[in-house]
């Protein structure tokens, strides 16, 4: 059984950790907000004017506390490829991305590859839970965590994005706001809030930049469209050590994204192979 050490002494089973982040040990998680990450039902709602009212209608309720649910069965195979965002849960990403962010961890522990970790676009925390839990688990006690995120939702959609025209405009989504509080306490409820987990607050073009970071080793960019995508790869690619990893949550299922890692690659001549995760997402090892 693959364990970690909580600093106050708990043991937690990696892969049961990955059922828990995902609530794949729940059937209930599959139940639906009425305003969530629903491509589906967003192009719906161009079509159907009852959902253009049970939209503002929940939306109405939840800023009163109140959320409405559709009952939807779970699937177990559209969680674990992350195609079934949980009602409950602390992370979107499914098994398979998060195997994926324990293959590059254990990889550059392996080797000794020195960087730190980052995240840009946490939602609930849950793959950087995940990666502290890694990190736990190896005894790597000293590497950063850093967790990017408005903690306000998406953006409004700018530049680029509004001339690609390609991916749906979520930056009035309730669900997809968490505040950094709530991050930091799903965190602390595991035992995985530390020193070393830091946390930048805002748009990626105010705090990338100056971000206190010297050098990563695994950069796992969820930033969904294409000006954060490329702000997060003009800000941190240069400093991923050699051996490091680039993982792009979105690079299948968000054009916008695709098209920033495609001009970055061609912009600076970056050959090396791309390899999927799952129909989401890719990465590749930096040489």
């Amino acid at each position: 059984m693959i364990i970690y050490e909580t600093k106050k002494g708990g043991t937690t089973d990696l892969e049961l950790f990955k059922k828990v982040l995902t609530a794949s040990c729940y059937a209930e998680s599959s139940w639906k907000l009425i305003d969530t990450y629903d491509k589906e039902g967003l192009e719906n709602a161009k079509r159907s004017w009852e959902h253009w009212l049970k939209t503002r209608i929940a939306r109405f309720l939840w800023k009163r506390g109140v959320g409405i649910v559709s009952l939807k069965p779970f699937d177990l195979e559209k969680r674990q490829s992350g195609n079934d965002h949980p009602l409950l849960g602390f992370t979107m990403v499914g098994h398979k991305r998060l195997d994926n962010i324990q293959y590059c961890l254990e990889t550059v522990i392996t080797d000794r590859v020195e960087g730190d970790v980052i995240e840009t676009g946490v939602w609930r925390g849950g793959a950087m839970m995940f990666a502290k839990a890694v990190l736990m688990k190896h005894g790597d006690l000293d590497r950063k965590i850093w967790c990017a995120d408005s903690f306000e939702g998406l953006p409004r959609q700018f530049g680029k994005d509004i001339e690609i025209g390609a991916d749906p405009d979520l930056s009035g989504s309730t669900y997809l706001a968490v505040d950094q509080k709530d991050v930091m306490s799903n965190f602390e409820m595991f035992g995985l809030l530390d020193q070393n987990v830091k946390f930048l607050k805002g748009w990626f073009h105010d705090t990338l930049p100056n971000a206190p970071i010297d050098t990563l080793s695994v950069v796992r960019l969820d930033g969904d469209l294409y000006e954060s995508t490329m702000n997060a790869l003009q800000n941190l690619y240069p400093k991923i050590a050699s051996g490091g990893f680039l993982i792009i949550d979105d690079y299948q299922s968000w054009k916008g994204c695709k098209q920033a890692v495609d001009d970055y690659r061609k912009t600076h001549k970056i050959d090396i192979p791309i390899e999927l995760i799952d129909q989401h997402g890719a990465f590749w090892r930096i040489t």
